[in-house]
């Protein structure tokens, strides 16, 4: 699909386009890999069956590039546990997207979502990974085919943060991906019991996260209103939310199933177009602003890491000491002028004359 799912500061974009990133290193020879994807990791040294999150990127982006701006590998650094990027290539899509719309990539055992699985399946094999605590998040095209990997194969993840994405069969053509991104429309497909009936014999649902920007013009916000839906038919918790509360100056909405575990949180980021939420002037201060990497006074990041308990306390408190992290930051000012600032980000990614 050729369309650039993101939006940001294009210079910034660009040198994350073709960064390189020391922290990470290739992971090869992991299957037979029918998604023809590479994939870059990071493992914490003499760190005993550590955790793992996999991180998908946006269209026009890299792992690395990805993984700067996010700082995922960072936060695994600072924390102890493992990060594992896939990274499509130019000759499996012209926009560097995952092809989450493509039924073969849209299915258990099948084409890029199977090349994942043999590269988390590599990581446990190899790195001695705990099976128990591997998560999975993604952007935009990344973020629907977490959608897409969650819905898949749900007994590999104990969580999943989807950020600007679509919910699982969403779409299964061009055709649809782009209309549902304009503004979503439910379909059998994309109705929780597929999920349930692809993996019946599974017991235990991962905890989903929802990230959005109330300004995204890329991908309608509709489309978090369809994975919410979606889940909570998969999770059995209709109706309203057990918590509703503001979360450094953004509503966060979470349910909670019947033996009170959390199931499913929200994020709706005031006034946010299409990208990853930063707080590079945070506690952590981890990622970095740029194309589709996005200054928001809340890091989708290290909010989603405590979700999973992936951070150590110690550590976080000597950070905070240490950055005398700041209260009450305001969000972003509204998104005038997206639409320029998409074009050029297309432009300079080679998609756009």
């Amino acid at each position: 699909m050729n369309v650039d799912l993101g939006r940001g500061r294009v210079a910034t974009g660009r040198s994350l386009l073709r960064a390189k990133n020391a922290r990470l290193v290739e992971l090869e020879g992991f299957g037979s890999n029918p998604g023809r994807l590479r994939a870059y990791r990071y493992v914490p040294p003499g760190k005993a069956s550590p955790p793992l999150v996999v991180a998908l990127h946006g269209c026009t982006q890299t792992a690395a590039g990805f993984d700067i701006g996010t700082g995922w590998s960072e936060l695994a650094e600072a924390h102890g546990f493992a990060v594992l990027l896939p990274e499509q290539q130019r000759a499996n899509n012209p926009g560097a997207c995952f092809n989450w719309f493509e039924p073969n990539d849209a299915r258990r055992r099948t084409g890029e979502p199977l090349s994942i699985a043999q590269m988390i399946d590599t990581m446990i094999e190899r790195d001695g990974i705990d099976p128990a605590r591997v998560f999975i998040t993604g952007l935009s095209a990344g973020g629907a085919m977490t959608s897409n990997m969650l819905a898949n194969y749900p007994e590999k993840f104990a969580g999943g943060a989807i950020l600007a994405g679509l919910p699982h069969g969403a779409a299964s053509s061009v055709h649809d991906a782009l209309r549902q991104m304009r503004g979503f429309s439910p379909t059998g497909r994309s109705d929780g019991r597929v999920i349930r009936e692809t993996t019946p014999e599974n017991r235990r649902w991962p905890v989903i996260s929802i990230w959005h920007g109330t300004a995204d013009s890329v991908v309608d916000i509709s489309n978090a209103d369809g994975i919410l839906r979606q889940w909570q038919q998969v999770h059995g918790v209709s109706g309203g939310p057990s918590e509703d509360a503001l979360v450094d100056g953004h509503p966060r909405r979470a349910w909670h199933d019947a033996a009170g575990r959390l199931a499913i949180e929200e994020y709706r980021i005031r006034g946010m177009g299409h990208g990853v939420p930063l707080d590079t002037q945070g506690a952590c201060g981890c990622g970095q602003a740029g194309a589709f990497m996005l200054e928001a006074g809340i890091s989708s990041t290290v909010h989603t890491a405590r979700t999973w308990g992936l951070l150590d306390p110690a550590v976080e408190s000597a950070r905070a000491r240490s950055s005398g992290a700041q209260a009450d930051r305001r969000p972003p000012e509204g998104s005038a002028g997206i639409g320029q600032v998409i074009g050029e980000a297309l432009r300079a990614a080679g998609l756009l004359r």
